[in-house]
């Protein structure tokens, strides 16, 4: 039996969410990461951990509104660094709604998938050389499993450097 691209998609979106499987999910990561650790910047690293969720909630949130609401490609207005901002707020509850939004983001998209026809996954964009909307997606996944393994990067070198140990 062939496994449907729907039950592939939705079995990338668990696994970057919060299916322990490859690897840790972003839910496993981020649930015991105070706001010091979040905000947390290696010398050779531009973004903090903070930074890094904020850029997954922005494109999660972009591609699912054009998904939900089968708008046509535009250009963001957004440069890609400015993505990663969170010089707006630095508290611990602004912390918090991030890993939150960050959630809900994966739980919406799951839904979306869930609930649409086989052929909007198969309707073609106008966008990465005209690519299904199951590939886009699928690519999306790849960018949060990409980034989520950047945040267990920077929460094993804050471990490593309260331990008082050299990275």
């Amino acid at each position: 039996m062939l496994t449907s691209v729907k039950l592939v998609l939705l079995d990338q979106l668990a696994a970057c969410h919060n299916d322990e499987s490859w690897f840790k999910s972003s839910t496993k990561i981020l649930s015991d990461i105070s706001i010091d650790e979040a905000a947390w910047k290696a010398e050779d690293n531009s973004q903090s951990i903070w930074e890094i969720t904020n850029h997954l909630i922005f494109w999660n949130e972009m591609w699912l509104n054009r998904f939900v609401k089968d708008v046509p490609f535009e250009e963001s207005d957004i440069a890609n660094i400015e993505t990663f901002d969170t010089r707006q707020y630095q508290d611990e509850e602004h912390w918090k709604a991030s890993i939150l939004k960050l959630s809900d983001g994966f739980e919406s998209w799951r839904e979306a998938i869930t609930s649409c026809e086989d052929e909007k996954l198969e309707k073609r964009l106008p966008f990465y050389f005209e690519a299904p909307w199951w590939g886009v997606i699928s690519n999306l996944c790849i960018h949060n499993a990409y980034h989520i393994g950047q945040i267990m990067l920077l929460k094993k070198q804050i471990q490593t450097k309260s331990k008082g140990l050299s990275c």
